[in-house]
């Protein structure tokens, strides 16, 4: 007897005993997988590090990104703005060589997970 045959017979008896009748949710769809369009090598990483609340470099250079662009947009100084310009280009530099070292970029997954990042970040 094979472990799939026995995991399966135990999920049988368990339908048949109405073990699974009074689950939170029951008979409603499950909920998307936000990381469903993350390539499924990377997958599991970005979720462990979703769950420790840490963010993979890329996406912290991204959050940075963003986060410099609303600065520059808001300041009036020419020469801190100028400041804050260079240091948006050495991030935007800093993304683009990372996204090429990794190979991401070239992944239609990635492509399709990249433009729900960039709305999430409002880009």
């Amino acid at each position: 007897m094979s472990f799939e045959h026995i995991i399966e017979e135990k999920i049988k008896q368990s339908i048949r005993d109405g073990d699974f009748d009074h689950l939170p949710g029951k008979g409603r769809p499950l909920p998307k997988d936000e990381l469903g369009y993350v390539p499924d090598e990377l997958r599991n990483s970005y979720r462990i590090l979703k769950n420790a609340n840490m963010l993979p470099e890329e996406m912290q250079l991204k959050k940075e990104i963003v986060e410099i662009e609303e600065l520059v947009h808001t300041i009036q100084d020419p020469e801190q703005k100028e400041a804050y310009r260079r240091q948006l280009t050495e991030k935007k530099i800093r993304f683009d060589m990372l996204m090429e070292k990794r190979k991401i970029s070239q992944s239609s997954a990635f492509r399709q997970y990249g433009g729900k990042i960039n709305r999430r970040f409002g880009i």
